[in-house]
């Protein structure tokens, strides 16, 4: 089951990250059809947030069409993101923690670990022609 986390930094409203870390989750096959995300009350204990946030989040998810609603039961993943390639790359997978536990070892933060990994991100992205 997935378990929600908010960063009071990031300057992204509340429920948008509850929706990017349910996408992220289906998206890395760590939820799948069928699996039930936790309910508003469950999140509501686990992450200092308003029930309506969270309840956005969910109607968010749910207009996209990842999840569905009901009544009485619960919200459940109705639609997989995942690429079944990127399971299959447990090799960059352990490459990339090897490098995180790096970046820590160098004595960065998370913040610049972010900014360093998404400044060479875009600077190695094709360019793509207008």
């Amino acid at each position: 089951m997935i378990e929600f986390y908010l960063d009071t930094k990031s300057g992204v409203a509340p429920y948008l990250q509850l929706v990017q870390q349910v996408r992220r989750a289906i998206k890395l096959g760590f939820i799948g059809e069928g699996d039930q995300l936790p309910t508003i009350k469950e999140v509501v204990g686990t992450v200092a947030i308003n029930p309506n946030t969270v309840a956005k989040a969910y109607r968010e998810l749910e207009h996209e069409g990842l999840v569905a609603a009901r009544i009485g039961v619960g919200t459940f993943v109705i639609k997989t993101l995942s690429d079944p390639s990127i399971a299959e790359h447990g090799r960059l997978r352990v490459g990339l923690e090897s490098w995180l536990a790096e970046a820590r070892a160098a004595g960065l933060d998370e913040e610049s670990i972010e900014a360093l990994f998404r400044e060479r991100f875009r600077a190695s992205s094709p360019i793509e022609a207008p």
